[in-house]
């Protein structure tokens, strides 16, 4: 089992920057790619961003050179940092962790709203 726990989530202006984080804990060692997808009012849950164990990543469209993914080996933790923020970023972000080809855990979410 791996528990997956947000955290960074917040209400900023459009334009601005967060940086959300999430700590993965358990078995972690099964874990191949991390990810983070996000879910809007009234949409589906739509994927944001991933890195793989070797580091490698991928974005939506909808994000590429405004949004980056990271992650800390040691301390066990991904981020995302998010910079120029629209409004249409605004939505329920969650962590979510694969040790194949299909998602395994997904964390609670934390909330990202975009308004002035």
């Amino acid at each position: 089992q791996v528990q997956l726990v947000e955290s960074g989530g917040g209400l900023v202006q459009p334009g601005g920057s967060l940086r959300l984080s999430c700590a993965a804990s358990g078995n972690i060692l099964s874990i191949y790619v991390m990810s983070w997808y996000r879910q809007a009012p009234g949409k589906q849950r739509e994927f944001v961003a991933a890195i793989t164990s070797g580091g490698t990543t991928n974005y939506a469209d909808s994000v590429k050179g405004r949004f980056t993914i990271s992650r800390n080996y040691t301390r066990n933790t991904m981020f995302l940092q998010m910079n120029t923020l629209k409004p249409e970023d605004t939505a329920v972000y969650y962590c979510a962790a694969a040790s194949g080809p299909s998602i395994d855990y997904w964390g609670q979410g934390t909330q990202v709203t975009v308004s002035s």
